[in-house]
């Protein structure tokens, strides 16, 4: 029915920036919260940003000041901008949307498949 792809994850040094996307594709007739999590190793997956439709955004304290969430709803896509990157950033990174699709009656929560990414010198 939906399917969410990531792209955009690697590995940076300390300090480096990294961009990440995730386009939302399928049955969908409108998507409400989109946000990314994040899955440490050995730790439990975490939200670091959500975005609304209408743009309105949080932020763990975390990534305050130095994540930037952002979203197209013409593409039905969302994006990441991680700059300031720090060893303790390293995770799976997961995109997440509630997602009203075609014929449905509520909105319902997708995940995309996670992306890598590595902060280390």
């Amino acid at each position: 029915q939906v399917q969410l792809v990531e792209s955009g994850g690697g590995l940076v040094q300390p300090g480096g920036s990294l961009r990440l996307s995730c386009a939302a594709s399928g049955s969908i007739r409108r998507i409400n919260i989109m946000a990314w999590y994040r899955q440490p190793p050995g730790k439990q997956r975490e939200l670091v940003a959500g975005i609304s439709r209408g743009g309105g955004t949080n932020y763990a304290g975390s990534v305050k000041g130095r994540f930037t969430i952002s979203r197209d709803n013409a593409k039905n896509t969302v994006y990441l901008q991680m700059d300031g990157l720090k060893p303790e950033d390293t995770a799976v990174y997961y995109c997440n949307a509630d997602v009203l699709t075609a014929g449905a009656v509520r909105y319902a929560d997708y995940w995309g498949q996670g992306t890598q990414v590595t902060v280390s010198s």
